[in-house]
């Protein structure tokens, strides 16, 4: 008999790629894009309504996405900031148990795989190679949840919504600079509409979501926002 026929197939590596990698950057990236294009929108949209010039418009539109870039990575950073923290101190809490007291911690361990349908001598041996293997390690993923895959990285998600951000923004400058003069809204509302149409879409199909729907809410969200702007700026009529 052929070795390599004999031997089992699980043994072999192949290669996966699992959307739950992509986590921690595609939320920021995603929130950030969405929140450009509507925020900065809105903002030349209701602008224009009140009756501005193209130079004031653009000025305003800029000066949102300065601002909301910088928001949006300070937000971002110190959120999951918070959370790095907390996972940090529930480590360094597991860390002290397990050197104060390994053979309660092992016990738990194999509580866990327990409870997750293992027999108990199976899930004493499990936990007692884990253990052997990486102690620290194995606690902060079964009893914490605390993955590398999913650990909280602040300046990542920090980078990404904030350029994330910025391209949205670019978008309805974009139609500010290229309307012709008066036309902002006309242009501006529908490609600011079919630009989030296309992130929500992208967004959802990244993330495994059904992408018509995903679509359709980012876009709702979007016009809505819009339709308030235009509404405040029609009304009170400020010569910016």
């Amino acid at each position: 008999m052929n070795a390599s026929a004999s031997r089992p197939q699980s043994l072999g590596r192949h290669s996966e790629t699992h959307r739950s990698e992509r986590v921690g950057w595609l939320r920021a990236a995603v929130l950030g894009a969405n929140d450009g294009i509507v925020s900065v929108a809105g903002l030349v949209v209701g602008v224009a309504a009140s009756g501005a010039d193209a130079a004031a418009i653009l000025t305003s539109g800029i000066a949102g996405a300065v601002a909301g870039a910088m928001s949006m990575a300070a937000g971002e950073y110190v959120s999951v900031r918070s959370q790095a923290d907390t996972e940090r101190a529930d480590i360094a809490v597991e860390r002290r148990e397990l050197a104060e007291d390994p053979a309660s911690e092992l016990e738990e361990l194999a509580r866990i795989y327990v409870r997750r349908g293992l027999t108990p001598e199976l899930a004493h041996e499990v936990a007692r190679q884990l253990t052997a293997h990486d102690a620290l390690g194995s606690h902060a993923r079964d009893e914490l949840g605390i993955t590398e895959t999913l650990r909280a990285r602040p300046l990542q998600a920090a980078a990404a919504s904030a350029l994330a951000f910025v391209c949205g923004a670019a978008l309805p400058i974009g139609a500010v600079l290229l309307a012709p003069s008066g036309e902002v809204e006309a242009v501006a509302i529908p490609t600011t509409l079919a630009a989030l149409f296309l992130s929500g879409a992208l967004a959802a199909w990244a993330g495994g979501a059904p992408v018509l729907r995903g679509a359709l809410r980012v876009a709702f969200w979007g016009a809505l926002a819009m339709a308030a702007a235009t509404l405040v700026g029609r009304l009170f009529g400020v010569q910016v």
